[in-house]
């Protein structure tokens, strides 16, 4: 008899697969069973590829019986974001210019998990073209949020962050450029890693910016976050962004915990402009982790404003420049609020990007000095909870919600979002730790430690009321 979904594990499913408590194929299918039943509310799959994932998933299977694994990720059911290419699966970038592209090789990271033993249950939702903070992709389906459909899932990763929060995937990839991946995990009750500029390859993952995009992993829980970024990570020739340096062990810190990890938290800026329930959650969290042995204090940030400016601005430049041409010849092809968005892109002069290019070596100078006394800097993931749909203009939506996230893309850093409380409407609010370039598994650390101490990552969106899944 088929396991029904209520007894699949919330977090940890690949050591249940591995250790032979959970068969891949049965997994595979109880996944499948409820993309197939919820997801029409959701929309977060643009491609759902059953027949691959079931094939993947016997294979696995066959591999276990046989006293073998795949690796780390042996027969875990997975989502990848829809602008990282699947060799022989459509990806679409979210945009109508590539809705029937199916690209031949898969990118990179895509092959990485496959050579870990993951299975691709399909492609995820994005907001078009990963430009904008909404995905409500007027192409492939307006993706709402699980805690309430009629609110945003963020973006532009907001489909894996739908899809992984309402358990229709053990993890997802998605990507982050000024805060795709953070933002869609803060909204949707999910942990999620940016991980440092160059530390994972970008090779064949459809670019917004040149100079900010990286992938990065989202779970329920941190330990699954660290377990699928950990096969991630590695120098690719073919991508002039990958950085060739020895990559950490990120799993073997996980259960060091928080005692003697010095934590900043900013003065300013950070918890300016901000919901008083998220800015209450993210101070609470400081003090929980201050009480388990993390030495917290209070941290001036000058120039921070300044770096979310100077982040938008060349976002905007780069966006620009890469469709330039589409815009140009195809303009009709673009939904139209990102056809508003890259056209502002126009505005931004040659010698305005090099002034905020400039600047920002002067922030990443500021930083090192502040990671010289600490080793995270703690603030909110985004200033409020998940907006209403109907109330969420891209431009200034997308603004808001990156208001937090960009200061760390500027510098390239990796950055962290875990869940840290509810909101008086019962939506998450989402914590963000930032570290010093290649401290990923210091972040970990800290993240799985903090989720020992609480369970806002193990609660789950009623979506109705079978829907509640047991944590085994």
């Amino acid at each position: 008899m088929r396991r029904r979904v209520k007894e699949l594990p919330l977090t940890g499913l690949a050591e249940r697969i591995r250790s032979g408590g959970i068969g891949s194929a049965e997994a595979t299918d109880v996944y499948l069973e409820r993309i197939e039943r919820l997801d029409g509310r959701l929309r977060s799959f643009i491609t759902v590829t059953a027949e691959i994932a079931r094939e993947q998933a016997r294979a696995a299977d066959e591999v276990l019986a046989r006293g073998e694994t795949l690796g780390p990720l042996h027969g875990l059911p997975v989502a990848v974001k829809d602008n990282i290419d699947t060799g022989g699966v459509r990806t679409t970038a979210g945009s109508a210019f590539f809705a029937a592209r199916v690209p031949e090789r898969d990118a990179e990271v895509a092959r990485r998990l496959r050579e870990a033993g993951a299975v691709l249950l399909g492609k995820a939702n994005l907001h078009e073209l990963a430009y904008g903070g909404t995905t409500q992709n007027p192409h492939h389906g307006l993706c709402r949020n699980p805690w309430n459909l009629e609110r945003i899932p963020g973006g532009s990763s907001g489909g894996s962050g739908a899809a992984v929060a309402a358990g229709l995937c053990a993890a997802a990839l998605g990507t982050d450029t000024g805060g795709s991946v953070r933002i869609p995990a803060a909204l949707n009750g999910v942990s999620a890693l940016r991980p440092t500029n160059g530390r994972i390859s970008m090779r064949g993952v459809f670019p917004i910016t040149w100079t900010f995009d990286t992938v990065g992993p989202l779970a329920r829980a941190v330990a699954d976050v660290a377990l699928v970024f950990s096969v991630l990570p590695g120098f690719d020739p073919e991508d002039t962004g990958s950085h060739d340096r020895p990559v950490d062990d990120v799993l073997v810190q996980l259960e060091q915990g928080l005692e003697g990890l010095r934590i900043g938290v900013p003065r300013s800026f950070f918890f300016e402009e901000v919901d008083e329930d998220v800015a209450r959650s993210a101070r609470a969290a400081g003090e929980l982790m201050a009480a388990r042995g993390a030495d917290v204090e209070e941290i001036e940030l000058p120039g921070a404003e300044r770096a979310e400016e100077a982040t938008r601005r060349m976002i905007l430049a780069e966006a620009y420049a890469i469709h330039r041409r589409r815009l140009a010849e195809q303009p009709e092809l673009f939904g139209e609020d990102v056809r508003r968005r890259l056209a502002l892109g126009a505005e931004v002069s040659g010698a305005e990007y090099a002034e905020h290019r400039q600047w920002a070596r002067e922030w990443r100078r500021t930083l090192d000095r502040v990671f010289e006394r600490v080793d995270l800097i703690l603030t909110p993931a985004a200033g409020q909870a998940a907006p209403l749909a109907a109330e969420s203009e891209t431009i200034e939506t997308t603004r808001r919600l990156t208001r937090l996230t960009y200061g760390w893309t500027l510098a390239g850093l990796p950055a962290l979002a875990v869940p840290c409380g509810f909101d008086g409407a019962g939506l998450p609010i989402g914590l963000q730790l930032a570290a010093a370039p290649f401290r990923e598994a210091t972040l970990l650390r800290a993240g799985a430690a903090y989720q020992r101490e609480t369970d806002w990552h193990l609660r789950q969106p009623a979506l109705d009321a079978s829907e509640r899944v047991k944590v085994g």
